[in-house]
């Protein structure tokens, strides 16, 4: 299972709960990653490096880079630097130095990082660091990034779990019966771009085009707003020394004029 969940680069998501933890499988595939001569950055926001390096072998601590926010979560020690952002443009900058190397990113967790980024900027650093595209004016060389994704699916809603599902590759939800732990993976296809381009105008139920008696019919229609043959006389000709206004008033073809009875179609 932990080869095919590090087959392919983009985010991984981790989702765990409270009776199924997700930090032993986070940790299971940073040591496979570390034995395949990958680079690893940790983020580290809910235990201590000191907890999170324990059961890893001197070989995988050794290519282990720990960035630690656990003993400083609101940045106090460095109050001129935004908090989180620091950090993840931290990772982007590591990663442009990857110099063709493989990189695997562990962020531990997502569920931290929602609780003090918006989850706006969150998808767009995650997009960023998946899609190898933190800085489009950069041109080193980075070869397949890989973004672990811990989440504890039971503290967030709808919204952010839907955001965060949309920007993954691949999904791991962990559950089980009484003392036996399964892993539920879903992986999505990476979307193709189109052949050929579809008419929109395809299956309507109405026609959007006139036939040639129709566009005839058009033509032909006299618009209300169109000037009658007496006023535009009227006003091209003047009579000399007329200053008084004068009204025309073209009937409409819906005009009542009843001059017995004016108000007739009042209902008094």
């Amino acid at each position: 299972m932990l080869d095919s969940l590090l087959a392919i680069g983009g985010l991984v998501l981790l989702r765990d709960s409270v009776e199924w933890e997700g930090r032993s499988l986070l940790k299971a595939l940073i040591k496979k990653s570390a034995l395949r001569g990958e680079q690893i950055h940790v983020l580290g926001c809910e235990v201590s490096e000191e907890e999170f390096r324990e059961g890893f072998a001197s070989d995988v601590n050794s290519r282990l880079v720990y960035h630690d926010l656990f003993r400083d979560p609101l940045n106090w020690s460095k109050p001129g630097e935004a908090v989180p952002e620091g950090p993840l443009k931290a990772l982007r900058s590591m990663c442009k130095r990857t110099d063709g190397v493989s990189v695997t990113i562990a962020l531990d967790s997502l569920s931290w990082l929602l609780w003090h980024i918006p989850c706006v900027t969150l998808c767009q650093a995650l997009h960023a660091l998946s899609q190898r595209s933190v800085d489009p004016g950069d041109n080193s060389p980075i070869a397949q990034v890989r973004v672990l994704g811990l989440l504890h699916e039971e503290l967030h809603g709808p919204g952010p779990m839907g955001a965060l599902s949309t920007l993954a590759h691949t999904e791991v939800t962990l559950s089980g019966k009484m003392d036996q732990t399964s892993a539920s993976i879903f992986c999505r296809r990476p979307q193709q771009r189109a052949t050929y381009q579809v008419d929109p105008t395809t299956h309507l139920t109405f026609n959007l085009h006139l036939s040639k008696k129709e566009k005839e019919a058009r033509d032909s229609l006299t618009l209300p707003f169109q000037f009658s043959s007496e006023k535009q006389q009227a006003l091209l000709h003047p009579v000399p020394g007329q200053t008084t206004g004068r009204i025309f008033y073209e009937l409409d073809a819906f005009d009542d004029v009843d001059q017995e009875d004016p108000d007739d179609d009042l209902d008094v």
